[in-house]
């Protein structure tokens, strides 16, 4: 993530002249971090309103997940898909630091969900085993290689289409970060979702699209929420 991202230098005009400064100041406790005023995106004069206005759903309120995954009128699909996955990598290296503190190399061996599924490592000349924390951390930097790539990603208001193909095996890669966590280090994963709701919008947001196959989708996380419900 560029410097540029980390730090939206966009400003707002206030009603009585006064001007707002999108800036994360130096020094900013994280729990004070974006505490602007929303601003509406046809209003977002920036070539990174897209992912303004996507962060500014997250934080207005992280559960509401129909209202996240709705892009604004008239928005090109494949530049909102795009952000969204860009959105979902940077939010799940927040995951990945907290799968460092119980994943190790020597436990977690290889990248595994169930028994019945062992992932390979891309990252390699030849895709082979990895253990799972190397996995996590391959495969993430990877998606960010490929999504900050001038070759198939050179503008973020306009992506050709056969850029916006490879998005789906992206989301199939990093999907299994989700999917290790779940089986393997639950504590962590409910904590964290708990928090985020990042795996129930992921799941969403590939579903929306047809990223992925619902076949592969086999954190059990809507299915457990339904039945919530039910319950109640």
């Amino acid at each position: 993530m560029s410097g540029l991202e980390k730090v939206i230098l966009a400003t707002m005009k206030m009603a009585d002249g006064s001007t707002i400064l999108r800036r994360n100041r130096p020094g900013t406790k994280a729990k004070d971090f974006s505490r602007w005023p929303d601003e509406p995106f046809e209003e977002m004069d920036s070539t990174l309103a897209v992912q303004q206005y996507i962060q500014q759903q997250i934080r207005r309120e992280p559960a509401n997940i129909d209202v996240i995954l709705t892009p604004p009128d008239a928005q090109d699909e494949g530049v909102w898909k795009y952000e969204h996955l860009r959105q979902f990598c940077m939010e799940l290296n927040g995951l990945a630091v907290r799968l460092q503190s119980e994943c190790h190399p020597e436990t977690c061996t290889q990248m595994t969900a169930t028994e019945q599924w062992i992932f390979l490592c891309a990252a390699h000349k030849t895709p082979k085993e990895c253990p799972a924390i190397d996995y996590t951390r391959h495969t993430l930097d990877g998606a960010a290689c490929l999504l900050n790539s001038n070759k198939y990603f050179p503008s973020r208001v306009s992506i050709k289409e056969s850029s916006v193909a490879k998005l789906g095996s992206v989301c199939r890669r990093v999907y299994r970060i989700f999917s290790h966590a779940y089986f393997h280090h639950r504590t962590i994963f409910d904590e964290f979702e708990n928090e985020t709701y990042l795996c129930r919008r992921f799941t969403a947001f590939v579903t929306k699209y047809n990223l992925m196959s619902k076949d592969n989708l086999i954190v059990p996380i809507m299915e457990e929420e339904g039945s919530g419900e039910t319950d109640a």
